[in-house]
C-alpha cells in the first residue's frame, strides 16, 4: 500500500511539472503569435514560475484526474495483466485530456487556456501519459527472491 501511495505520489509531481511546463509555452506561444519576441531565459523563467505557483488550482485538478484515471486501469489490469504498461499510460494521458473537456462542458470555461488548442491537450495528454508511465515503473510489483 505504502508503495503504491509513493507511486501514485510521483506520477502526480511528474504529470503536473510537465504539465504546467505545456501550460506555460502554450501561453507563450499565444504571446508569440501576436508578434512578440519571447527568449529562452523568458521561458525557462516562465516556466519556473508556473511550477512554483499553479499548486493551488493546477496540482489538485491533476491529483483528482490521475485518482479518477489510475484506478479504473487498474480494474483492467487485473483482468488483463499483460496490458499494465498501457494501460496505465492510457489511463493517465486520457485523464489528462477528460479534465479539461469535462471542465468546459460543465463549467461552460477553458480553466487551462492552452488546452482551447489541439496541440494543447495533446500536450496535457502527454503529461498524464508520462505521469502513468512513471506508476506503472514505480508500483511494479518486487521479484520475489
Amino acid at each position: 500500500m505504502i508503495k503504491t501511495i509513493y507511486s501514485f505520489a510521483g506520477a502526480v509531481l511528474a504529470t503536473y511539472v510537465l504539465g504546467a511546463i505545456f501550460v506555460s509555452q502554450g501561453n507563450i506561444a499565444s504571446v508569440v503569435a501576436l508578434g512578440f519576441e519571447v527568449s529562452g531565459g523568458q521561458r525557462l523563467d516562465a516556466a519556473l514560475h508556473d511550477i512554483v505557483n499553479m499548486t493551488d488550482i493546477y496540482l489538485p485538478l491533476v491529483s483528482v484526474s490521475l485518482l479518477l484515471g489510475l484506478p479504473v486501469a487498474f480494474a483492467v489490469i487485473r483482468k488483463k495483466p499483460h496490458l499494465r504498461m498501457l494501460g496505465y499510460v492510457l489511463a493517465g494521458f486520457v485523464a489528462m485530456i477528460a479534465m479539461p473537456v469535462i471542465m468546459k462542458m460543465v463549467l461552460g470555461l477553458s480553466g487551462i487556456a492552452p488546452t482551447r488548442t489541439h496541440v494543447g491537450l495533446l500536450a496535457q495528454g502527454l503529461a498524464g501519459g508520462v505521469g502513468g508511465y512513471l506508476f506503472c515503473r514505480l508500483s511494479t510489483p518486487s521479484a520475489a527472491g
